[in-house]
């Protein structure tokens, strides 16, 4: 009988490099994929009102969300159109008065002649609580309505959301030439995937220092210093990691009781069970030393 081949080692690594590679290909592909998707949601532009010649437009873009606050700022931008702007939408031609919803701060007056500009509107939001961080969600509703010259005038709206860490999903309708967005505010993509990378990496860390105190303490190791000076890196390490998570959770959020808080608990009961089972397996200090050691 023939003796049967082995494979060489050579021929049983160099498939790791090519699978390596595969992954860091499909990484990349799936980044780029989650970022081409998260890019094109911030160029939606939401449209609502009536596209009449004679109209105001306004362009809201959301410029930031505070959960802690439960506000969202929005810059607005007022442009007349048509009989009721001067200078191509620079200034109306009468005093202009933009109505608003409850839960915005208050109307936005412009006067005639006058050029228009900017504003940041503060926006109440509804619904959710940053307690539920990475996965909490918020809603608000925003009208808006144009009076001229003590007159009722279509409005166009343009809604955008230019805050990288929320996606915001908009029900946009018209009813009596008021525009009226519906708004509901998530994190994003990105905000989540790192989060819940966050959390497994916490498990992870804190699952290590526990194989390695159990390894110390059931070998009775003794003081291991580099070891002890790893996990007490870790429990401070952890903190510092914890505080690099977007958005500034508070303390006390979902994503502590879920990880952060469990991984500190974990990493100092096994930090110091570890130097209380090394100062009893360490032999005293005038024990005899055998000969030749």
């Amino acid at each position: 009988m023939p003796p049967s081949r082995r494979s060489s080692p050579a021929r049983r690594v160099r498939p790791i490099p090519a699978l390596v590679l595969a992954a860091v290909l499909a990484a990349v592909v799936v980044g780029a994929w989650l970022q081409f998707g998260e890019r094109q949601a911030l160029d939606t532009v939401h449209t609502a009102g009536r596209a009449e010649r004679d109209r105001v437009d306004v362009v809201a873009t959301v410029q930031r969300v505070d959960a802690a606050a439960r506000e969202m700022v929005l810059r607005v931008q007022v442009a007349p159109r048509g009989a009721l702007a001067e200078a191509d939408g620079v200034s109306p031609a009468d005093d202009l008065t933009l109505q608003t919803s409850t839960a915005t701060r208050g109307d936005l007056t412009f006067k005639a002649h006058q050029r228009i500009s900017s504003m940041d509107v503060p926006v109440a939001l509804a619904g959710g609580s940053i307690a539920d961080y990475p996965f909490d969600s918020y809603e608000t509703s925003v009208e808006f309505g144009a009076v001229s010259g003590g007159e009722k005038v279509p409005v166009r709206v343009l809604f955008t959301n230019n805050d990288v860490s929320f996606s915001a999903a908009v029900d946009a309708s018209t009813a009596d030439d008021v525009a009226l967005l519906d708004i509901g505010l998530a994190r994003s993509n990105s905000v989540l995937f790192f989060a819940v990378f966050m959390m497994i990496a916490m498990w992870a860390l804190a699952v290590s220092v526990l194989i390695g105190g159990w390894y110390l303490v059931t070998r009775r190791k003794g003081l291991t210093w580099p070891a002890l000076g790893w996990m007490a890196a870790t429990l401070f390490a952890l903190a510092a990691f914890r505080n690099t998570a977007p958005g500034t959770p508070p303390i006390g959020c979902l994503l502590d009781y879920l990880a952060f808080l469990w991984a500190e608990m974990i990493v100092a009961f096994c930090l110091i069970t570890v130097v209380i089972a090394g100062i009893r397996a360490e032999p005293p200090a005038d024990a005899p030393t055998a000969p030749g050691s």
